[in-house]
């Protein structure tokens, strides 16, 4: 494998989704900054977000509001301040949002009169008290990528490395020091002539997204395998609250679909759920929840699950045909066309759900401002965990803590006492391979991805037992062994990185559950209490250190 030219720069930015994005253009002004992202700029999970921001822009509407609703969908787990901060920066990340030409759907858009103090049309989503979701019609996260990939374009301080795939961060440790414990860059694969890059920076922000391919049934695109989270725990981070994975409820099930995303924003407009009954489609979430449909994500997956084990079905359904063909195509265009692609009318015909892992609310452990507890580390977005999310996301919270959080990292960057490099650039050593040979069978690497993904799914899946977390940990403690020492024997490749993130993201989802004895918010184990909603402790895992193993 050959070795390219180092690469340095003021701020390193690992992904291009919004958190990312958002990101490199307030640093920008600040210095060289370099994106790397492992396919197009515009593969991420942002991209398929479809419902949108939540964030207080009606009169109806207040902070302690939105506040309130979060802390009671997080089941006791969410960091009050945290929320607070968040919430209230709300609407000043939405200013910049439309100073760099995203467009909102306007009340005026549809027709419709301003009537509640506000020109957008709001959506209303599960655990929502009020309509407070601004969104891009059916296809937020498309649009707010467009405006922000040009938006990077025009900046000439922003490089973009595409097919750029980040293997490891570089550390003090790489340094031998002992001292202080420091982010130094990355080390990164250029898929194109697959060749490794030094990136040495002042900063590097993780903004990699979630881990949604470590299940088997997951709306997330393949580029989601929790690469910053794994990275940043080799490098001796403290990771929190991996055992809440936010399952959506509800997917489109059909075999070519891939888990298309079935807006929550569709039950805002009033969509049911139902299952067949004795050969009729009957509604079942008042039984589970005084909100109905509109429940909490992990109430209603919960319950969708309970249902079809019960009754023996596929699929749970989603009737919105008490609205009009006109109304539906205009509010929910893509969502309208995709149905109708594989053969259901919404306006005529109940959708088929299911749920699927949809969200990660743990990660690297952060403050609100990104912060690591490695220096010049910062993970924003869905990487990091701020305590916003605590046991469960609020529906669209995550949009706005990627950009509150990506805004307060690069100031906290750029105003520190961390603004010079304490290091000689020089000084870094290049990526070695050893004694790595190409790899003569690699189909171990998809026999292994496939594997772990079928025992997350059903064994570390919605409803969890204590037994099914020990086969599952038993198992993968094998595969991590078998995937470390291929690592270590061949030549690296953009699937066999990913494949080593999956598989210690997965470790650390199951370790992360079977150190919670309780059932809380999306971690719930039928040999666990369930919490009565009283706050609760954050589970907190960090890879031992070389000589904290030698020392024992």
């Amino acid at each position: 494998m050959k070795q390219t030219q180092r690469h340095v720069c003021d701020f390193l930015v690992i992904g291009s989704g919004l958190a990312g994005l958002f990101a490199a253009l307030k640093a920008a002004p600040h210095g060289k900054v370099t994106v790397v992202t492992k396919r197009d700029s515009g593969e991420c999970n942002t991209r398929y977000a479809q419902g949108g921001v939540a964030c207080v822009t009606a009169d109806s509407d207040s902070f302690d509001s939105h506040v309130a609703d979060t802390l009671k969908a997080g089941g006791g787990l969410c960091h009050q301040d945290v929320v607070e901060q968040v919430v209230r920066a709300g609407p000043g990340v939405i200013q910049n949002l439309l100073d760099w030409g995203v467009h909102f759907t306007t009340r005026k858009d549809l027709g419709a009169r301003a009537d509640n103090g506000t020109a957008f049309d709001l959506g209303k989503e599960g655990g929502h008290s009020q309509r407070r979701v601004l969104h891009a019609g059916d296809i937020t996260g498309e649009e707010l990528i467009r405006a922000l990939r040009a938006k990077c374009r025009q900046e000439p301080n922003i490089e973009l490395l595409e097919d750029h795939l980040a293997i490891d961060l570089i550390t003090s440790r790489h340094l031998s020091w002992q001292d202080e414990h420091l982010c130094l860059g990355a080390y990164v694969l250029n898929r194109d002539g697959n060749q490794v890059r030094t990136i040495v920076a002042r900063h590097t922000f993780l903004a990699t997204g979630g881990a949604g391919k470590v299940y088997l049934y997951t709306s997330n695109p393949d580029v989601a395998s929790g690469d910053g989270i794994a990275m940043a725990y080799r490098a001796g981070a403290e990771i929190r609250n991996m055992e809440f994975f936010q399952f959506h409820p509800t997917c489109l099930y059909h075999p070519e679909a891939k888990s298309f995303l079935i807006s929550e924003a569709v039950r805002g407009e009033g969509g049911e759920l139902k299952i067949r009954r004795d050969g009729e489609y009957v509604s079942f979430m008042e039984a589970y929840h005084e909100l109905g449909s509109l429940a909490p994500r992990d109430v209603v997956a919960r319950a969708i699950d309970n249902e079809l084990k019960r009754r023996g079905e596929e699929c749970a359904y989603l009737d919105i045909r008490h609205h009009d063909e006109a109304f539906l195509r205009n509010r929910f265009p893509n969502i309208f066309a995709e149905c109708l692609r594989f053969g259901f009318n919404m306006a005529e015909q109940l959708i088929p759900v299911v749920p699927a892992a949809h969200y990660c609310c743990g990660g690297v452990k952060t403050d609100v401002a990104g912060r690591t507890t490695i220096k010049r580390l910062y993970a924003i977005g869905e990487t990091g965990s701020t305590g916003l999310h605590g046991a469960n996301r609020l529906a669209s919270n995550s949009l706005l803590e990627a950009m509150v959080v990506a805004e307060n990292a690069v100031a906290a960057a750029v105003s520190g006492p961390e603004r010079d490099y304490p290091f000689n650039a020089a000084d870094i050593p290049d990526w070695f391979s050893g004694a790595a040979v190409d790899s003569d069978d690699a189909i171990v690497i998809a026999h292994n991805w496939d594997e772990i993904r079928r025992l997350m799914w059903s064994y570390v899946g919605i409803v969890r037992t204590d037994k099914r977390l020990e086969r599952a940990k038993n198992r993968i403690r094998l595969l991590r062994n078998e995937i470390e020492k291929y690592y270590w024997d061949f030549i690296i490749t953009g699937d066999l990185v990913e494949l080593r993130n999956i598989a210690s993201v997965a470790e650390m989802i199951i370790d992360c559950a079977m150190t919670r004895r309780e059932s809380r918010g999306l971690h719930f184990n039928l040999d666990c209490p369930e919490t009565n909603g009283d706050i609760g402790k954050d589970t907190v895992l960090r890879r031992p250190t070389r000589a904290e193993i030698w020392s024992e």
